[in-house]
């Protein structure tokens, strides 16, 4: 797979492929709650020019990541539909059945929209900057108070690694049976609606079943390596938070709190 991919990890040197993934984690949980406090046009601009520098110093591409969000239009758009419409039938401004056009619930279709993109952005750029066992060690270690709760914060960082490394995978499996179906004459393309939805139908019980393979390999692989469970195994001593990892969640709050007083 090419390093473009998006979610797959891009060997780098820079800044945030230096940093250790427990600050880029809590960075990013950061500037997950900055998204949610936003609610105006200034606070989005603000993030947004913060995304464009991250992913400059980085040196990763942001091409993939909006391509693929592209390919999420038609999500994006019934999400605006769905405030709209649905949001509140206070002072509508076009109403029929059930039904009710307003303008709050525009902005908050909106809102929405502005805040799913850039997480997206941020996600994939943790994900590129960072190697997958680097963040399955990170979330273990930041979930381990869980254990006072005898709760098993070592398996939940498993799952969720595994979680995000097939992201990928199954993109890629995607676009190949994708590529095998227009070869076969499906209309992806199509404007409309119904031959689209026709044409993408087939792609769902292939990615699935390609799927179940690619977790039933994991778990053979896991199993014939002595995996048993997470409890058991050592793990390597967390090394200290440099001054760089607690300069950057230090900055992160900073921006936290411009973006609330934007609001």
């Amino acid at each position: 797979m090419g390093n473009d991919l998006i979610g797959q990890y891009s060997p780098g040197t820079s800044l945030l492929h230096r940093l250790d993934a427990r600050a880029k984690l809590i960075n990013l949980l950061l500037l997950a709650i900055s998204l949610v406090l936003v609610k105006n046009v200034i606070g989005y601009f603000w993030i947004c020019g913060l995304l464009v520098l991250l992913y400059h110093y980085s040196g990763i591409s942001v091409r993939p990541a909006l391509s693929s969000m592209k390919k999420l239009s038609g999500f994006f758009l019934l999400i605006l539909f769905m405030n709209a419409f649905f949001f509140s039938t206070q002072d509508a401004l076009w109403q029929w059945w059930i039904f009710h056009l307003t303008r709050e619930g525009v902005w908050h279709g909106i809102q929405v929209i502005f805040c799913i993109c850039p997480l997206m952005l941020l996600s994939n750029l943790l994900l590129q900057t960072t190697k997958p066992m680097e963040i399955t060690s990170a979330i273990s270690r930041l979930l381990k108070p869980l254990a006072l709760f005898h709760l098993p914060s070592q398996e939940i960082a498993m799952i969720l690694s595994v979680a995000v490394q097939f992201i990928p995978i199954l993109s890629k499996e995607a676009d190949t049976i994708k590529k095998a179906q227009v070869a076969r004459g499906a209309r992806f393309d199509s404007k409309h609606l119904a031959d689209r939805a026709r044409s993408y139908l087939p792609l769902v019980v292939p990615v699935f079943l390609a799927a179940f393979k690619r977790a039933d390999e994991l778990a053979t692989a896991m199993e014939a390596r002595g995996y048993r469970s997470a409890s058991h195994r050592t793990v390597r001593p967390a090394p200290a938070l440099t001054r760089q990892d607690m300069g950057s969640i230090v900055d992160t709050c900073r921006e936290k709190q411009i973006t609330t007083v934007c609001m």
